[in-house]
């Protein structure tokens, strides 16, 4: 996947934007599903980002993954409900490596799961979601300040949700 300069999901925080670009393959994520990404990208702009994305219309999606901030890599989420808001954990060691992000749906919750290659999955982020909602999921990335990120997918599977963690 090849993200477009500009590209970009985020909704009316301290900026006032609306950016509602981002590129994404998205397909059902019924309640009691879980969809898994992986992937390798190389992230060198600020902003450039990856991973999965859950989407129920246009005011209210997840992302989660791997994104470049001025301080270094990053795990993140954003959760737009209908304002988008950012949590990041520092990952230095991620860059050039394949991540796998991990997202269960159940009842009134996404559960997100992340990690690097083969290492122990983290929780990442828990984030309400409405129950009766359609819910669409998948691959995402995104490049706000660059033309040129390129992210190669390994991995998109779906399949019943786990009872705790996900399976290695």
């Amino acid at each position: 996947m090849h993200a477009a300069r500009g590209s970009q999901a985020w909704r009316t925080t301290s900026s006032g934007d609306i950016r509602d670009s981002a590129h994404a393959l998205l397909s059902d994520l019924p309640d009691g599903w879980a969809v898994q990404v992986s992937f390798v990208a190389d992230f060198y702009a600020v902003g450039d980002q990856a991973g999965i994305m859950v989407r129920t219309d246009e005011t209210h999606w997840a992302t989660a993954g791997v994104r470049l901030f001025e301080s270094g890599l990053q795990a993140s989420a954003v959760v737009t409900n209908p304002m988008s808001d950012l949590s990041a954990a520092p990952v230095p060691d991620w860059s050039g490596g394949e991540v796998s992000v991990r997202v269960t749906r159940s009842g009134t919750a996404l559960t997100v799961w992340i990690r690097r290659a083969q290492d122990p999955w983290r929780l990442l982020r828990m984030a309400p979601i409405d129950p009766s909602a359609v819910a669409y999921a998948g691959p995402w990335c995104a490049a706000p300040q660059r033309d040129g990120l390129s992210v190669t997918f390994t991995r998109w599977a779906a399949g019943p949700a786990d009872e705790e963690l996900p399976p290695d």
